[in-house]
């Protein structure tokens, strides 16, 4: 046998690890906000995107959220920036009953499982792209929800269990020797 050497594989490099993929998107002149949110029941999902990050775009999602659950008490759990609790959110939430709101702790963003989709949807929504305004990212993020919701599964912390490996003989070792 003669020894060669082979080009590594496309997406490992030449010393045999994986290559991450990098974000390459950045925010131009006109900013554009993507809400976020996910039913770990069933992996659903709803986006919405929007010009800015205050409590107004905050209640349009809520109702989007709610509209989304028609059935049942949703529990909201999200992170504690200031248009999740202000004023017109808390009125907004006494007028809508159903839906109850929970503030992760501060500095705690692994607690919320909306983190591990981000990491998902952002890697296939916004990844190595580039937009050219808000219709295009709006387009992506509806286009990527739906691309999501349709192999969407309940969503369950932690790892899954790794499978059982089925032995073929199972040898059981005595002083005599090997038995089978």
């Amino acid at each position: 046998m003669i020894p060669r050497t082979f080009p590594s594989a496309p997406g490992w490099s030449p010393d045999g690890h994986r290559i991450k993929s990098e974000l390459d998107y950045s925010r131009g002149q006109e900013k554009t906000w993507v809400y976020g949110g996910l039913r770990v029941r069933d992996g659903q999902q709803v986006t919405m995107t929007a010009p800015s990050r205050n409590s107004t775009f905050y209640q349009q999602f809520r109702k989007r959220l709610e509209t989304g659950n028609p059935t049942g008490n949703p529990y909201v759990i999200t992170d504690n920036l200031s248009s999740h609790n202000s004023l017109s959110t808390r009125t907004w939430l006494e007028d809508h009953p159903r839906i109850h709101h929970v503030f992760i702790p501060v500095s705690t963003y692994w607690f919320n499982l909306q983190e591990s989709w981000w990491r998902i949807f952002r890697k296939t929504a916004l990844a190595g792209q580039s937009f050219a305004g808000p219709a295009e990212i709006d387009h992506a993020t509806r286009l990527a929800t739906t691309q999501l919701n349709t192999r969407a599964r309940p969503w369950v912390w932690g790892r899954p269990p790794p499978p059982t490996r089925q032995l073929r003989r199972r040898y059981v070792y005595t002083e005599r020797g090997i038995e089978q």
